[in-house]
């Protein structure tokens, strides 16, 4: 068993969660739904192989504004 981090964030009416560790991703109707789904998709992205990847011990979110 591996831990992973991840991020959601809401879009529309949607959910969205992404794994840190692995460029993993899924999204669902609720919070829960949405890192319900991410974790069934990082373990069938591991199902039949055997990757290692670093811990994550920090994370820091930012929101700011560019121009574009």
């Amino acid at each position: 068993m591996k831990e992973i981090s991840y991020v959601v964030w809401k879009e529309d009416k949607y959910y969205i969660s992404k794994c840190l560790n692995v460029e993993v991703s899924s999204f669902g109707e609720t919070i829960e739904e949405a890192i319900s789904n991410l974790k069934e998709a990082v373990e069938l992205f591991f199902e039949n192989e055997m990757f290692e990847f670093s811990e994550i011990q920090s994370i820091i979110l930012g929101k700011d504004k560019v121009y574009a």
